[in-house]
């Protein structure tokens, strides 16, 4: 086997290597007549099936839900196999597991859920049946090679719900940082932009178009051997604007961690669900990794930077917003 590079963080650690981790996890498909309690969830990651697990919850715990679903295509997840279904049967299974979230969440509380251009529609349909659909976002991720007889697949959705017409939004706590290239002045000095030693900078309201992530890569501390891992800078827009310090943020679907180990870090309360025992233990190695370094790549001063932003490539103090706003 080739020896990874020095400078290689990927979390690949097998099940076997990471045994310890796999014991900080709930399994719960040893406790099939259990039902949850909030205490016995809270900052937890449960192993099992989150169709079978979610009827076992409590009701209206969480603040914040965000799914990240298999896809509509074939994908294999660590040995677990996803096959692509017609139209009909992906909105039925669709209608199966967004039944089961909604009670979960709270009467105020957000609903994301991540989909690409095939699962959208189907997504939206059934969505619209037990929410309010207040926005969809769509993000650059800027990975994958191009198809010669088509266009490169380059763009995700999220679909932003609430449970109601009363929800948390924290506008002034996602407010992007952007290059100001035509700098204007008034009586010589800067109008609605500041001058640094790294450029000039204007704080702008973000709208519903991303292109300022980037996926994770081999060289960063979050990234893992997941096929389709969410960055921990996407997850902090989501969990900034949707809830607040003390909240629960559940992730059904949870993955390599990054939802929980994002919420961690901007110290809120977590939860998820994860079927794949491999992912277990590199959620949970995220998890404790958190405890000493809880920076989020792109995300400093309260801000989130433009991609390649000098702050951004140089580290510039990434994360020390979110340290002060973790003890508060």
């Amino acid at each position: 086997m080739k020896e990874k590079s020095a400078k290689n963080k990927t979390i690949d650690l097998t099940v076997e290597e990471g045994q310890n981790y796999l014991e900080k996890c709930i399994n719960a498909e040893s406790l099939e007549d259990l039902s949850f309690n909030l205490d016995d969830i809270q900052n937890k990651v449960l192993l099992g099936n989150t169709l079978e697990l979610m009827p076992k919850l409590p009701r209206a715990f969480a603040d914040l839900i965000i799914a990240d679903p298999p896809y509509n295509i074939q994908k294999d997840f660590g040995g677990y196999n996803f096959k692509a279904m017609d139209y009909e049967a992906y909105e039925n299974y669709t209608e199966e597991w967004i039944s089961l979230i909604e009670p979960l969440l709270k009467p105020n509380g957000t609903l994301y859920v991540c989909c690409d251009w095939k699962s959208s529609s189907a997504i939206e349909r059934v969505l619209s049946r037990h929410f309010y659909i207040q926005n969809r976002i769509t993000w650059q991720r800027e990975k994958g090679r191009g198809a010669k007889q088509n266009w490169k697949n380059a763009m995700e959705d999220i679909w932003f719900c609430t449970k109601s017409e009363k929800f948390t939004f924290n506008i002034e706590d996602v407010k992007q940082r952007r290059r100001v290239v035509a700098p204007y002045k008034v009586d010589g000095k800067p109008k609605d932009w500041e001058e640094t030693e790294d450029g000039n900078f204007r704080n702008t309201y973000p709208s519903n178009f991303w292109d300022d992530i980037s996926i994770p890569y081999w060289s960063m501390a979050e990234n893992t051997a997941h096929p389709t891992q969410k960055p921990e800078k996407l997850l902090a827009k989501l969990i900034l604007a949707s809830s607040n310090k003390g909240d629960v943020v559940f992730d059904p679907f949870l993955g390599s961690g990054s939802t929980a180990v994002t919420a961690k870090k901007l110290g809120r309360h977590y939860c998820g669900i994860e079927m794949n025992p491999q992912y277990c233990v590199w959620a949970q190695k995220r998890l404790e990794m958190a405890e000493n370094d809880n920076t989020i790549q792109g995300y400093s001063d309260g801000v989130f930077w433009e991609r390649n932003t000098s702050n951004l490539q140089k580290g510039l103090k990434i994360g020390e917003s979110v340290k002060s706003a973790a003890k508060e």
